[in-house]
């Protein structure tokens, strides 16, 4: 993080204090409730952005769209496919809080790009990372051991979308660290197209790599295997992060609050994606965050402090 964005989130918490402070000191008021509730919630529309296909952001967007409709506000969620025009529109203001952003690494190209017309409002989750995977039948190891092995897995690397931090981190550090380029084609499609080849190559017990990510609920569904990496080539284990655009703490105080105290360990992180994700489904993720609220009962609570 460079000086100027750690000097931009000190303020972030000290302007967060200051509002809880004066809140504190005024106390509530029920007529300005009642007030607020006329006038459709505490203060408008909060926009989410998400890639839909990168089932962490999508989770945490419908989670966040349930609890802050709870509040009193209103949540729109808008789905774009790649994670550069994301962050443009989250820069540019268009959207207010990316809910589960990369920026420590697979997305700090972005984060040096626009990273002075964003503000971090800390991670949630702490234990993410860049994965090469192959199925669990697969007799190698280590991302070093696909070298001299391209015709075993048809000269291909599957990847996901083209602007995807992850894609240009292979392209630009896996694939020369490991000396690859020789051998192996990076396929660059869709999420959506690589978990298809990864389901077609294991149900017929073939042998495929594919570029993955944890915490992703496809870890779980498919017998597969994380490769080590013993270069550092993928980049560290690093936090998801919550980014908003400049001034939505001003706008939203009370929001920017619980957003800052927002965490999830392992376990709520895979009960939540799998709840939404698989179990319930497109369409019904209210339902899936209903369920994963009765057996996160205090979770709401923490958000407040």
């Amino acid at each position: 993080m460079t000086k100027k964005r750690t000097a931009r989130s000190a303020g972030l918490l000290a302007t967060l204090m200051a509002v809880a402070l004066v809140a504190s000191a005024c106390g509530s008021d029920d007529s300005d409730d009642s007030a607020d509730s006329a006038d459709g919630g505490k203060g408008g529309t909060i926009t989410l952005g998400i890639i839909p296909s990168w089932t962490d952001g999508l989770s945490t967007a419908h989670l966040w769209k349930t609890v802050l409709e709870d509040e009193g506000y209103k949540v729109d969620i808008t789905e774009i496919s790649e994670a550069a025009p994301l962050y443009t529109g989250l820069a540019n203001g268009d959207i207010d809080v990316y809910p589960s952003g990369w920026p420590e690494a697979t997305h700090k190209q972005y984060m040096d790009k626009y990273g002075d017309d964003i503000d971090d409002l800390g991670a949630y989750y702490d234990n993410a990372k860049l994965t090469f995977a192959v199925p669990e039948y697969t007799d190698i190891d280590s991302i070093a051991d696909l070298k001299g092995k391209g015709d075993q897995f048809d000269g291909r690397i599957v990847g996901i979308e083209p602007g995807a931090g992850l894609t240009a981190v292979t392209k630009d550090s896996v694939i020369p660290e490991y000396d690859l380029a020789d051998e192996y084609e990076l396929v660059e499609s869709s999420t959506t197209a690589m978990l298809a080849e990864l389901k077609s190559a294991t149900d017929a017990k073939k042998d495929i790599v594919v570029t993955l990510w944890k915490p992703f609920w496809a870890n779980s569904a498919f017998p597969v295997k994380d490769l080590d990496d013993p270069k550092g080539a993928l980049g560290p284990v690093e936090g998801l992060h919550e980014l908003a655009r400049t001034g939505f703490a001003d706008d939203f105080p009370d929001v920017a609050e619980m957003m800052v105290n927002f965490k999830l360990d392992d376990d709520q992180y895979g009960q939540l994606e799998d709840l939404v994700v698989n179990q319930y489904g497109e369409g019904k993720e209210s339902d899936a965050i209903d369920e994963w609220l009765k057996k996160n009962p205090d979770f709401v609570d923490g958000l407040k402090g």
